[in-house]
């Protein structure tokens, strides 16, 4: 089984290629969706949250309000350290539970979406790592135009993760998605042979 690390700045499109390499036959486990089953309504992990923030963090409905959230984290590097101190535990005991049930279910080519890989120090984790890049300017435009941020959140967005370049020079592969779906669809083709050859060497 080829463990493959798929990371990438905000807004570069990571979420893009994952969907693109399940078409293709991998096995997807994505760090972001085990964080929101961490943080669900009812979890240790908020009510936690909501003893170091207070109910301000919550919606209406008593779940989790992320942008309000958000907005506390990204504008304070120790409020963000306390956070992922709290739900990154969580998260690393679900994903070593998909692992597993991967591993049970013969899958060749498991892809661990992890946004933030290299900034956790989990590279060495990994068997191969992709990078999923694009312009800071691209990916500020969609943060703001795709997800509604005003320009400030999304510049302490993107400041809040290490810079590309330095992303770029760790990775195996590197996808860089700034331009048309199709010329996306090419990228992840070739980079699945490669994947495809790996898994068979490994």
């Amino acid at each position: 089984m080829l463990l493959v690390g798929l990371t990438g700045n905000i807004a570069a499109g990571k979420s893009s290629v994952a969907a693109l390499l399940v078409e293709r036959g991998a096995t997807l486990i994505d760090a972001d969706v085990l964080a929101r089953e961490a943080v669900a309504k009812g979890s240790p992990a908020l009510a936690t949250i909501m003893e170091r923030w207070g109910t301000g963090v919550l919606g209406p409905d008593g779940a989790l309000d992320r942008a309000a959230l958000r907005q506390i984290v990204f504008a304070d590097d120790r409020e963000r350290a306390a956070l992922n101190a709290i739900v990154h535990p969580e998260v690393d005991r679900r994903r070593t539970r998909a692992l597993e049930a991967a591993r049970q279910a013969g899958a060749r080519i498991v892809i661990l979406d992890i946004p933030l890989l290299f900034e956790t120090q989990r590279e060495h984790e990994m068997q191969r790592i992709v990078l999923v890049d694009a312009p800071v300017a691209l990916r500020r435009e969609r943060l703001i135009r795709d997800r509604g941020l005003d320009p400030a959140e999304a510049d302490a967005m993107i400041a809040a993760q290490l810079p590309s370049e330095t992303k770029r020079a760790r990775a195996h592969y590197v996808i860089d998605n700034d331009g048309s779906r199709e010329e996306l669809r090419a990228r992840v083709d070739a980079l699945w042979t490669s994947l495809e050859a790996d898994a068979a060497s490994a």
